[in-house]
């Protein structure tokens, strides 16, 4: 990473610059894609002691040392490991198995990523470790659910598809008080808009499939752990030989390199066009926690520093059939599952199907909007001859 005598590198000069090695790179900016499995020693001594830089192409590569690096340098000080794994959920199941064994327990929002319910469900279960649901909005009322083997505590702000906001610090503190680690599904924000590691998170998760790909074309997903954290994550790691492919870790890393651009635009055309959203007849309420009217705004504005353009919408009492002629009518919203690239999309969604500690009832259909690149003018116009052909149907 570049040094700066006179003060700290910004987030957006840090993204930009961390993890270069252009000498090693005979000059070129970006770092050689190594497809590499087999690492040769040039001595038997070098071998039968393991005397190199690099042993195994799954161990790392000057390709996986960049990302690394980079993301180090953005996830703050406190960051002690990042490890790259194929997938956002890979990140989430590794992070889980690095912290508990058979006969422990964890607390779980209730709000998560439906696939972490997947995953703690079943193969958690399967394997002896129980899952208890909580409410996002706890605080540190979560106090009351911990047991003697609550090993981990996770946490997810905003709330998947529902957008509740958490009281991470507060949370943290209680677990941290009963030797529970605390991880965090970072993905919304990232670590550019909320350093996790700073404010008490041990396990810091992306999928870097949305955002530091931004371009709907990898899949990938990162861990970051702090020093207490990072010798079970690598342990664990490794031990799972997981690594990311050399071409999605290049992509990434590229992706990367603008994602501080990307964000910032991100969070104004999300917050125009849920702004124009919530002025909509039909609609009876928007969910986007960088809204003054949202009710996990003031937890928003004194942990977060930006917001992404993600949201949902809960539509006023309406039939499926018009809901379904909504959606259809538009030209520039996909309809597709994932987010955080440049393009805008659009899924109808219901939590009430998986939710057990908290009664999910919006009172209408729910609709989770991702809000792309696009010029908001279009999207909005997009959005007005969606409302025609639901006013029609």
């Amino acid at each position: 990473m570049a040094k700066n005598s006179d003060r700290p590198l910004k987030p957006a000069t840090r993204l930009v610059v961390s993890g270069h090695d252009t000498t090693s790179y005979y000059g070129f900016v970006n770092p050689p894609v190594y497809h590499a499995s087999t690492v040769l020693y040039p001595t038997a001594e070098d071998q039968v002691a393991h005397r190199a830089r690099y042993q195994y192409g799954r161990r790392g590569t000057p390709t996986t040392e960049a990302l690394e690096g980079a993301l180090a340098a953005i996830e703050g000080p406190n960051c002690a490991a990042v490890c790259l794994v194929p997938s956002g959920l890979n990140a989430i199941s590794t992070a889980i198995l690095s912290v508990v064994s058979a006969g422990d327990h964890i607390l779980v929002t209730d709000s998560i990523y439906r696939p972490t319910r997947v995953f703690c469900d079943g193969t958690l279960k399967r394997m002896g470790v129980e899952t208890t649901y909580y409410d996002p909005l706890i605080g540190d009322g979560i106090a009351k659910l911990m047991k003697a083997n609550t090993r981990a505590v996770f946490v997810e702000a905003p709330g998947s598809q529902s957008f509740e906001m958490q009281d991470i610090p507060a949370i943290a503190a209680v677990a941290h008080e009963r030797k529970a680690r605390v991880l965090m599904d970072n993905t919304w924000a990232t670590p550019l808009y909320y350093q996790a590691l700073d404010k008490g998170v041990d396990l810091s998760i992306q999928a870097g499939t949305k955002y530091i790909g931004g371009h709907s074309d990898i899949m990938f997903g990162t861990i970051s752990a702090n020093a207490d954290a990072a010798p079970r994550l690598k342990e664990t790691y490794h031990s799972l030989g997981l690594c990311a492919g050399p071409d999605d870790v290049f992509l990434a890393l590229r992706g990367l390199r603008t994602m501080g651009v990307r964000l910032a635009q991100h969070h104004r055309n999300g917050l125009a066009v849920a702004q124009w959203l919530a002025a909509r007849p039909e609609v009876a309420r928007v969910m986007h926690p960088a809204l003054e009217s949202d009710p996990g705004y003031a937890i928003w504005k004194r942990d977060f520093t930006g917001a992404s353009g993600l949201f949902s919408i809960a539509l006023k009492p309406t039939s499926e059939q018009k809901v379904y002629a909504f959606m259809n009518a538009l030209t520039l919203f996909g309809m597709g599952f994932s987010w955080g690239g440049f393009e805008s999309l659009v899924i109808l969604f219901d939590c009430s199907e998986y939710r057990t500690a908290t009664r999910w009832a919006p009172g209408g259909p729910t609709l989770r909007f991702h809000i792309g690149l696009e010029d908001t003018g279009d999207l909005i116009a997009d959005l007005e001859r969606g409302f025609a052909a639901m006013a029609a149907a």
